[in-house]
């Protein structure tokens, strides 16, 4: 498993892909936490809700393009056979892939902490700031950045075109994060749309921004991960 990961490590950090990736996600971060209406100068709150409100929108469309190559190349290609003569197991293979995605997210969320610092430093008085809070929702966001990872590998799985998979990835990912949420609002639902809104991501996510980390909001993105990583399993196996 190891020499998977390494391998698309390498991948990402030898090629244009990984510093593109972090570049557009710290950029379009940084803009609207430091520029854009509402920054947090102009709205004169020590807080990173701007940033925790942005990021994830941005993950929806950086994260299907770190994943869409993952088993589409290698099928493509026709490496993906060469690969299963190696003395590795499917799974092996699936988690050195997925566990590269996660590393590539956590270097892109490092920088951010900058984002942090400068609050901590800029409030008044020094350091008034919900760092539970920050730290929590910085938890979630890596959380909710790993679950859209696993379900980008099982788009890749499904098809041999990159774009398909992006297109695949970034639906899946909209749906569970958006769309459950939205769906949850409907008037016919009534009460039950309280039940529905739990199963969408933005809920759990949401959850864990308060400050308090909930091992019901922890084992939910686990079980997404798990889901979409044997379904993912299932279907190289098909090959």
């Amino acid at each position: 498993m190891f020499q998977i990961f390494q391998k698309e490590v390498n991948s990402f950090l030898s090629s244009l892909i990984g510093y593109i990736v972090i570049g557009v996600f710290l950029t379009a971060t940084g803009l609207f936490v430091w520029l854009f209406k509402d920054n947090i100068l102009d709205f004169g709150y020590a807080d990173l809700t701007s940033f925790f409100q942005v990021a994830p929108f941005v993950f929806l469309f950086l994260i299907p393009a770190i994943t869409m190559k993952a088993f589409s190349e290698e099928v493509k290609s026709g490496t993906i056979e060469l690969l299963f003569t190696k003395p590795i197991s499917r799974w092996e293979i699936i988690l050195g892939k997925y566990l590269a995605s996660c590393y590539l997210i956590l270097l892109a969320l490092l920088p951010t902490l900058l984002y942090y610092y400068s609050v901590y430093q800029l409030g008044n008085p020094q350091g008034n700031i919900d760092s539970a809070a920050v730290f929590s929702s910085y938890l979630g966001l890596l959380f909710l950045g790993c679950v859209f990872a696993a379900l980008g590998i099982f788009s890749s799985s499904l098809t041999d075109n990159q774009v398909t998979a992006f297109v695949l990835g970034f639906v899946l990912c909209l749906v569970l994060y958006y769309g459950i949420g939205r769906l949850s609002e409907l008037s016919f639902l009534g009460a039950s749309g309280y039940i529905v809104a739990q199963l969408g991501l933005d809920y759990q996510y949401d959850a864990l921004s308060r400050g308090l980390i909930d091992s019901r909001n922890v084992l939910y993105f686990l079980s997404v991960i798990a889901i979409a990583l044997w379904a993912t399993k299932l279907k190289i196996s098909a090959i």
